[in-house]
């Protein structure tokens, strides 16, 4: 954006250029990245691959094109890219920045879609590349768009997942392929793709939102994570991590995956990278089987050639962590001599490092950002560090830190270089004098005394007036606000509406300490319930600039439960509206979710006792959750106070989301319309549980913010008939399925 938004409004965020995280070259003069902007004149998106200049600041139109994605540096001025084409093709594309405006050349055609594109230098000059694709199983292959089709619809499932986030899942598996680009007469050449998991049953990057995440590669071989394929994925978190030598990128016969034996972990796995020069590995594993929240600890492998040969680097001599915080991502330094790591620390995405890690007398990590949320990190050769990131007013920022000033005496070191594409948020009209934090005091004070919640009042605040108040409740439920940018629940564009929000992060959030997360464990409607009426009375009692009387509370997912469970409880009371967004209705209803063991584990077993003679299947579950009464199972159930439902509510559900499925919208809708309580219900057959496509999501806006404003004596935000055509998507009732459909009357994200 190049001019100033008059006002923040959902049309300014959702219009506004997404950039992805920055990729710089080698040397941090360049950096590659895309955009991607919707226009709702047009109706139609527009994909940019741009070249930002480092010491100009100038950024270049590289290529515009829709189908262009994974950008990545062969050398410091060539780059590769993705191009997705007809029928489901795609092309790998090589340019350089010396002739920006010249022709980029095609190194290679692929018969399928693909993405998670990798590369590194050999030493004879040619480059391995590996990337992710779907095969079938036979392991070729796989292109959805030109496979043959079957006369019937009909889908057999003899075991879990039958679906999976908004797809039902078919045979194909998404694995890991690896080639060669080779110099050919001035241009390159891509060599024919190898399966590197042909033949293991092994499926990477792991779905739904695994990508380049869950693998790197280095000259010498691929490590990566993958579910462990013994075990049930419906019912089993465990993921293990693989290493794949390989002495040429060019031969088509891959060693077989080496397993990482981590003896006494049985969660999840993320991160695996390798050093520079790929002689060093480290991940992040988890301890706790069927528990995806766990804490991450930090293990390195000092020589991949003898993966047997592990650290855990941040625990005692008894395994026990010594740091409170839960990585979320990995990096070495160019040397490999320190580690970067990202964790939520305090409402913050902040990055971490742990210099000298090959030392017997390891310190703790040093803080290296206090601010905003950093959710890339790409060590430069000068020893320096380049990150992407955002903040609750800026969409997107890059930075070089130079983090060899760093010293105790020095937490933070200095940007030697930042670039905002809004402009730190002016460009929104937003300033980060809008946004403040506070705390109130928990309701467990054993774990954490007090509680973190975001405020953000509007740009043209007035102290001497009041304004209404929107509670906004998170997802998860092992989640958090954070200092961040999101087009989906945007605290901003409450605030520019004429709200003052709350943003608290109850018993369960993440970034407080590990215990402060698991204390949500079979107290879903307890502590965290308790810790938001210990909000609402503070700000009632210490915020004389909020009205108090003109209240509503909104949340999504785990947020959407809430909104259930406040419902039936005397909080419920205290607001004029409540906005549900994929909530859940009855924990009965999560036995109808893809991920089993999210309900088995958070509400303390499944509500069923398995027999002593029952299969070996049915005694590993309740080895792995324990087992429950079904009344126990319903303790925290929102459906057991149906009689106190009453506040008006809008409920939002979406026909795709198979993690918490429609039935649990209709079902508090009906109650809502049966009791004869103000409610309203908006569903789009097209969405998951979230809502990503502009138009819908615009749509989503104004129907929010009409619902909440006409409870708290606002003007409409959005002045359309609700009976027009804009309220269904261009469609009526009588059509059969509508694409947007409103009827008047954040489960785990």
């Amino acid at each position: 954006m190049t001019v100033r938004a008059t006002k923040f409004t959902p049309k300014v965020l959702l219009s506004a250029p997404r950039r992805s995280a920055g990729v710089p070259n080698e040397a941090g003069t360049t950096v590659l990245y895309t955009t991607s902007t919707y226009s709702f004149e047009s109706h139609e998106k527009a994909v940019e691959l741009r070249v930002l200049d480092v010491k100009s600041g100038e950024s270049v139109l590289l290529v515009q094109d829709n189908g262009v994605s994974d950008p990545v540096w062969l050398e410091d001025k060539v780059f590769a890219y993705l191009k997705s084409g007809k029928e489901g093709k795609t092309e790998v594309i090589v340019g350089s920045v010396e002739n920006l405006h010249g022709e980029h050349h095609v190194a290679g055609a692929i018969d399928a879609p693909v993405g998670s594109l990798k590369a590194k230098k050999l030493a004879d000059g040619s480059y391995a590349v590996v990337l992710s694709a779907l095969a079938n199983s036979k392991g070729e292959l796989y292109n959805p768009e030109t496979a043959p089709k079957t006369q019937s619809t009909g889908k057999l499932y003899k075991g879990l997942f039958v679906r999976h986030w908004d797809k039902y899942v078919g045979k194909e598996k998404s694995v890991l392929w690896y080639s060669t680009l080779r110099r050919d007469k001035g241009s390159f050449k891509l060599s024919k793709l190898v399966n590197a998991l042909k033949t293991t049953g092994l499926e990477c990057p792991i779905p739904p939102f695994g990508g380049t995440d869950h693998f790197d590669m280095s000259t010498s071989g691929i490590i990566f994570v993958a579910k462990d394929p013994d075990l049930d994925p419906a019912l089993s978190v465990k993921c293990n991590v693989y290493y794949i030598p390989i002495d040429e990128f060019s031969n088509d016969s891959t060693p077989c995956p080496l397993k990482i034996f981590v003896p006494g972990f049985e969660g999840a796995s993320t991160s695996p990278v390798l050093s520079a020069d790929g002689k060093k590995a480290a991940f992040l594993m988890m301890k706790t089987g069927g528990y995806e929240a766990d804490l991450s600890h930090v293990f390195i492998m000092p020589d991949t050639t003898k993966p047997y040969y592990i650290i855990n680097l941040l625990a005692d001599l008894r395994g026990r962590p010594r740091w409170t915080r839960s990585p979320q991502s990995l990096a070495f330094s160019n040397d490999g001599e320190s580690i970067y790591m990202t964790a939520e620390d305090v409402g913050y995405g902040r990055l971490f490092m742990l210099s000298s890690i090959w030392h017997k007398e390891m310190t703790l990590p040093s803080m290296v950002t206090k601010h905003g949320y950093i959710s890339d990190v790409r060590p430069l050769k000068s020893g320096s560090v380049f990150v992407s990131g955002s903040s609750l007013t800026d969409d997107s920022f890059y930075s070089i830190l130079d983090t060899k000033s760093l010293t105790r005496s020095i937490q933070e070191p200095p940007d030697v270089w930042s670039h905002s594409s809004s402009r730190h948020g002016t460009t929104f009209g937003l300033k980060r004098s809008q946004v403040s934090e506070m705390w109130f005091p928990a309701a467990n004070p054993s774990i954490n005394k007090e509680v973190h919640a975001w405020v953000y009042k509007p740009s043209n605040f007035d102290e001497k007036e009041k304004y209404p108040l929107a509670y906004l409740i998170h997802g998860g439920p092992q989640g958090s606000w954070a200092d961040s940018w999101s087009t989906r629940w945007n605290p901003a564009i409450f605030a520019e509406a004429g709200y003052i929000v709350v943003a608290p992060n109850p018993t369960g959030s993440t970034g407080y300490g590990q215990d402060f997360t698991n204390a949500i464990r079979q107290n879903w409607g307890g502590d965290p319930y308790q810790d938001l009426v210990h909000g609402f009375e503070y700000i009632k009692e210490n915020m004389p600039e909020i009205d108090t009387d003109r209240a509503v509370a909104l949340g999504a997912s785990y947020g959407g439960y809430m909104m259930n469970w406040i419902l039936g409880h005397e909080l419920g009371r205290s607001f004029k509206a409540l906005v549900n967004h994929d909530g859940i209705f009855s924990f009965m209803g999560l036995l109808a979710t893809e991920e089993l063991y999210f309900p088995f584990y958070d509400l303390g077993g499944t509500p069923w006792s398995a027999p002593a003679n029952s299969n070996p299947k049915a005694k590993k579950t309740q080895e792995t959750f324990g087992s429950m009464t079904p009344d126990a199972w319903r303790k925290w159930d929102p459906s057991q106070y149906l009689s106190e439902w009453n506040t008006p509510t809008l409920v939002v559900h979406n026909s795709k989301d198979y993690r918490l499925c429609i039935s649990e919208g209709l079902a508090a809708f009906n109650v809502l319309q049966a009791r004869g309580v103000e409610s309203e219900f908006l569903t789009f057959p097209d969405e998951n549980h979230w809502v990503l496509k502009p138009e819908n999501s615009l749509l989503w806006h104004k129907v929010v913010l009409n619902w909440i404003n006409k409870h708290v004596g606002l003007p409409p935000f959005s002045q359309e008939d609700e009976d027009s055509d804009e309220f269904y998507g261009g469609v009526r009732e009588k059509d059969e399925e509508p694409a947007t459909m409103m009827a008047q009357g954040n489960g785990h994200t």
